[in-house]
């Protein structure tokens, strides 16, 4: 274990290295060399000086918003000694199994590249890049032939894999748990237990104010929203990351909402960050990749098909090309159990130097993965900002949903943890839905591998999405996915298949996630 102080140095270390590099750097350089020419700083004073100017004009909120922002999205850092690896994931047989199922992915994206004759990547004819470009703003009325493309995997085959996972060091000659027999997920991970996640989601208590319910015991509703507004409009004035993440814990005032989440993710859409997207667009237009196509087919098959999300398909495309294009989401493997895939210039097959990842992002799109982006079309409507939006979001909590990794936010803890909770807390249900084949995760993995897009109302989906940002977490996905399974256990316990518990989980539209987060956490007993 590292002691706290070399920890703190470590990190101060890490962040100071991730800023140089940074606009925010080159900005403050320039701002602090403007300064000199101002009368109030004085030479014998000259460092204090710089600091106050670079304070008073509110450089000092930018930089402590980049500090606090690093520090959200990277890990503590590892031992000095620790293999680098072991920053990305620090179990071994996770690693291996993230490696196996990443060659899967791979060989299924090759075999549909080899079968349909197609290259991975492709410069476009002039005459294409000028149609597309024409049509950049109205994609969605395109109908391409799609039927021979197919989802490289879908969360149900991911599932699969997480149902075999084990750990070589736990099976040999230890007597299995009775509760190892119960749930899918076989691995022995620490999960939180009620008591712990009241502490840690104490913001959401019985007594204290919550946009998402109607009625408060303690105070008339519209007093506190009226409140909540005034204090959130003040937190905005602010531009305080860390207060805006508080802040929004008790959920968001739909006016604010999309100005408080960038304050809290930190994306300002500055010039050089429009230029950036326009870049991505152009790389859009001059070439055409395989994952364009697997991208096109999942708007088709999903989205499209939303009564809530339908509207914006031509935002969808947009955001997820430039997506697949972008080299700077390859930093957040650094920090991922997963790997980006690679592929190599054509008759360089096997040779190191001719190696490049493919896509250009490192993410292989799967099925439902237009559904991260389809709720915040709601909110921006400015396509360079809603890019970079989706692209913080993906690299701080997304990714964990597809990666096999012991992280307390990656898919495999939140599956347990909400095997946990159902067992220890309604355990006639689970052990009736276990007997009849239908095994809670089975139905509630497709619904967190999304984190609820696409089942739940948009209103209460981004209340929910509220706590993920206000908690830094997606624990509240499974605690949830529990709470959904306690408030139909009545019906749930009058099944007798799969096919009709999954009938009667089958529209959740109709839910508020609030008071189920609240019945389950604060008014059940323990």
């Amino acid at each position: 274990m590292l002691d706290p102080d070399s920890g703190l140095s470590l990190t101060i270390a890490r962040i100071v290295q991730r800023l140089q590099g940074s606009s925010l750097h080159s900005q403050l350089e320039r701002q602090a060399r403007v300064s000199l020419h101002k009368p109030e700083i004085k030479l014998e004073s000259l460092k204090e000086d710089i600091k106050d100017f670079l304070k008073t004009s509110g450089w000092e909120k930018k930089l402590q918003n980049a500090v606090y922002s690093e520090l959200n999205v990277f890990p503590s850092p590892c031992h000095p000694a620790a293999p680098p690896e072991h920053m990305k994931e620090p179990l071994a047989y996770m690693r291996k199994a993230q490696g196996s199922w990443e060659k899967r992915i791979l060989k299924s994206l090759n075999s549909m590249c080899t079968e349909l004759s197609i290259p991975l990547a492709q410069k476009r004819p002039a005459s294409e890049q000028k149609e597309l470009l024409n049509k950049w703003n109205e994609m969605g009325t395109d109908e391409p032939d799609l039927s021979l493309f197919r989802p490289v995997y879908a969360p149900k085959d991911f599932l699969e894999v997480l149902m075999n996972l084990r750990n070589p060091n736990y099976e040999n000659g230890e007597q299995p748990s009775f509760r190892n027999h119960l749930g899918l997920i076989q691995v022995p991970l620490k999960v939180k237990d009620i008591p712990e996640l009241k502490e840690d989601f104490s913001e959401l208590g019985l007594n204290t104010g919550q946009l998402g319910i109607d009625d408060s015991a303690q105070v008339p509703p519209e007093f506190f929203e009226n409140e909540h507004v005034r204090v959130g409009q003040k937190v905005l004035a602010e531009q305080d990351s860390a207060a805006a993440q508080q802040y929004v814990r008790q959920g968001c005032p739909t006016a604010l909402r999309a100005d408080l989440w960038a304050l809290i993710l930190n994306i300002s859409n500055q010039p050089e960050d429009i230029l950036y997207y326009e870049q991505l667009k152009s790389n859009v237009i001059q070439y055409d990749l395989l994952v364009d196509s697997l991208i096109y087919k999942d708007v088709k098959l999903t989205a499209s098909n939303d009564d809530y999300y339908f509207v914006f398909e031509d935002y969808l495309y947009q955001v997820l090309l430039c997506f697949s294009r972008d080299t700077s989401v390859l930093d957040h493997f650094t920090y991922s159990s997963a790997t980006p895939p690679k592929s190599y210039i054509r008759g360089k097959l096997g040779i190191e130097e001719y190696a490049v990842f493919y896509p250009p992002n490192g993410v292989i799109p799967f099925h439902g993965f237009s559904m991260y982006v389809a709720p915040l079309c709601f909110l921006y409507h400015e396509p360079s900002k809603l890019y970079q939006i989706f692209r913080e979001m993906y690299v701080r909590f997304f990714f964990r949903l597809h990666s096999i990794s012991s992280h307390p936010s990656g898919i495999v803890s939140l599956c347990l943890l909400f095997e946990t909770l159902l067992q220890t807390h309604l355990p006639q249900l689970f052990y009736h839905l276990r007997e009849i084949g239908a095994q809670p995760l089975r139905i509630s993995f497709k619904w967190m591998v999304r984190a609820f897009s696409g089942y739940l109302a948009t209103d209460q989906l981004l209340l929910l999405w509220d706590r993920i940002l206000g908690y830094n977490s997606l624990e509240v996905l499974a605690v949830l996915a529990a709470a959904v399974f306690a408030f139909r256990a009545v019906n749930l316990m009058e099944v007798t298949s799969l096919a009709a518990a999954e009938a009667v989980l089958a529209d959740l539209s109709t839910l508020k996630v609030m008071p189920l987060l609240q019945i389950f956490l604060f008014a059940t007993v323990t």
